[in-house]
Parts: C-alpha cells; sequence; structure tokens
C-alpha cells in the first residue's frame, strides 16, 4: 500500500489555546540583564515544549557483506513539511514533499530510567518499534553529547547512539506505537556513504539523520569519500586519523 496524499479534515488552531495539546507555546515578554546591571528593551519570544524535550536518535547499522555499512532509514509521513506546498517562499522550492527518509528517533519517556541506561531503553524500543529491530539497550553507544535541535523556538535536546544490527536479523514490518501517524512507513537500507551524499543533495532533506550518519562513520572509522576504514590505511596516515570527540 503506497501513500498518496495528507487531507487535512479539520483546523482547530482558532479555538485552540496555545497551552493545550501536545506540543504547547509558551509566548512570552522578556529582557537581557547584564553584568552592570543594566537591561535589553523587552522583546517577544515564543517557546514550543512538549512534555518530554529530550530525545533520543538511534542510527541503525549493519555490515553489507561486502567491506561496507549499511544503515536502515524509515519512510514516513511528515505533516509539516508536506504542507509546505500550501506556502509561497522567496526561495522557491519545487517539491512535494509527502514522505521523508529518516533515522529511527523517540522522545524520552518520563518513565525511562535516568541518563545513558535510559536513552539506551528508548533507543531499544523505538527501533523495535520503528524498525522491526531487537537490540538489546545495552549494544547501544553514544555518539558523542547531545545537541539542541533549533534553539531559538524550542527547549528540543537530541541525544545520538548507534545500535549495530544483530548478524542475520532483517528489518521486520514495524508495530509503531500505536498511533495513526506511525500506521504507514517503508523502511530502506542504505550503504553509509550514499545516504550521507542524499543529505548533501536534498534527497533526505533532515539534519538530525545527517549529523547521526556523520557522527556513525566517525565512531566506527568509517571514511565514506574512500569506502574503507581508518584501518585500510596507509600507516603514516591512520596514525594521523583521530575521531571528533566521539572516542576511539
Amino acid at each position: 500500500m503506497d501513500l498518496t496524499a495528507i487531507e487535512i479534515v479539520g483546523d482547530r488552531t482558532a479555538t485552540s489555546r496555545c497551552d493545550e495539546g501536545y506540543i504547547k507555546v509558551a509566548r512570552l515578554d522578556v529582557r537581557n540583564v547584564y553584568s552592570d546591571g543594566s537591561t535589553s528593551k523587552t522583546y517577544s519570544c515564543d517557546v514550543m515544549s512538549r512534555p518530554q524535550s529530550d530525545a533520543v536518535v538511534a542510527v541503525l547499522y549493519a555490515l553489507d557483506g561486502e567491506g561496507g555499512i549499511e544503515v536502515v532509514l524509515r519512510e514516513a509521513p511528515r505533516v509539516p513539511i508536506y504542507l509546505r506546498r500550501d506556502k509561497e517562499f522567496v526561495h522557491p522550492d519545487p517539491r512535494e514533499y509527502l514522505s521523508l527518509h529518516e533515522v529511527v528517533a523517540g522522545v524520552v519517556e518520563a518513565s525511562d530510567p535516568a541518563g545513558i541506561e535510559g536513552l539506551r531503553v528508548r533507543a531499544h524500543a523505538e527501533a523495535l518499534e520503528e524498525a522491526g529491530v531487537t537490540i538489546d539497550p545495552g549494544d547501544f553507544q553514544p555518539l558523542g553529547d547531545e545537541s539542541f535541535a533549533s534553539p531559538g523556538v524550542t527547549d528540543e535536546k537530541i541525544y545520538f547512539v548507534a545500535g549495530h544490527v544483530p548478524s542475520g536479523q532483517e528489518a521486520a514490518t514495524p508495530q509503531g506505537d500505536g498511533s495513526t501517524m506511525e500506521e504507514w512507513c517503508v523502511l530502506h537500507r542504505f550503504e553509509l556513504g550514499r545516504a550521507i551524499e542524499a543529505c548533501r543533495t536534498g534527497e533526505i532533506p533532515d539534519m538530525k539523520t545527517e549529523v547521526a550518519l556523520l557522527r556513525l562513520a566517525d565512531y566506527l572509522g568509517w571514511i565514506p569519500q574512500l569506502r574503507c576504514f581508518r584501518a585500510d590505511l596507509p600507516p603514516e596516515l591512520a596514525a594521523r586519523y583521530s575521531p571528533l570527540g566521539l572516542g576511539s
């Protein structure tokens, strides 16, 4: 079954308060306070937030049998970017974003354990829900520290982890989280370098996915442009190679 369109069957915007719903908007008047005791002029600032502001991005990968790396991406509808079709932009965008390829991701729940263990538990749950893949929570490895998604408008913070898909396990039809939003999705396997290139060319226009893939390549010591690992480099070059803040 293919996805052909997304229909808007109702618009509750005019009758909804900004502090209602899953995503809430705080409309604030703020000012900066400086070290000399002075303050800036008051200015407006809207802040979007949801019940849990932390999210985990789990990039799932496997060896492709030819010495390379494959990553699992999910294709699903994303209403906000689909509705760009109804807007006009200074920089014209002729594409229609009916669906988007992304790495597995999900909001960290209040019931999840604190710290890295909670991120691993959530990554395990999201991998199963969104990709039909079972990876032990302890097998997820952090890919550096966290990053804010869009700090001008939301307090959401993203944590990146990598999970190796066990040998012989194929991604199955994901069950989703029970919501209609996750009812339709298609799983794809990309060679890692190809996936990064698709992000750069706009074929996969998702920032968190590009960041996650680049961090994965660095973590694994994989050089996409050369399609080889750090260990495959001549000794003098391999000795100069250093992961960028992700450990050895």
